[in-house]
């Protein structure tokens, strides 16, 4: 929990052990998903008290995984790798992958880490959600 903020505490924190949770939520038909988010269940409609807040486990299998080397936007520089994660006991998400390491395959196990990234101000730091392929 030292070092630079997190980039996006509404959408993830980290425990006092280190583990790194999504803050996503579950619908009362069962239905789990991430981000948290109030609009309604994409499963039945549910909206109000059928939402709860919902901690999950930001471990998963790879179901795809690509290395971007074109990017148009502002502030990541390409290539970087991004996956799509089917996370344990919930839903399937896009993120992108630890720097430096090889391109995620399928079927891998992957755990979110809270890595160090350049912030929206010159020389600012802060920590961001990835994922590393675990051993």
């Amino acid at each position: 929990m030292d070092g630079p903020p997190l980039l996006k505490p509404a959408l993830y924190e980290e425990a006092e052990d280190g583990t790194v949770w999504l803050k996503g939520g579950v619908c009362s038909c069962g239905h789990v998903f991430f981000p948290l988010q109030a609009f309604g269940c994409e499963a039945c409609g549910g909206h109000g008290e059928a939402l709860s807040p919902r901690r999950l486990e930001a471990v998963g299998q790879v179901i795809s995984s690509a290395t971007v080397h074109l990017h148009a936007g502002r502030g990541r520089e390409a290539p970087f790798n991004v996956c799509v994660v089917k996370l344990n006991g919930g839903p399937v998400i896009r993120s992108l992958t630890m720097e430096g390491t090889a391109l995620a395959q399928p079927g891998q196990t992957v755990r979110a880490v809270l890595a160090v990234a350049d912030g929206k101000d010159p020389g600012a730091k802060v920590r961001d959600l990835r994922f590393a392929v675990t051993a």
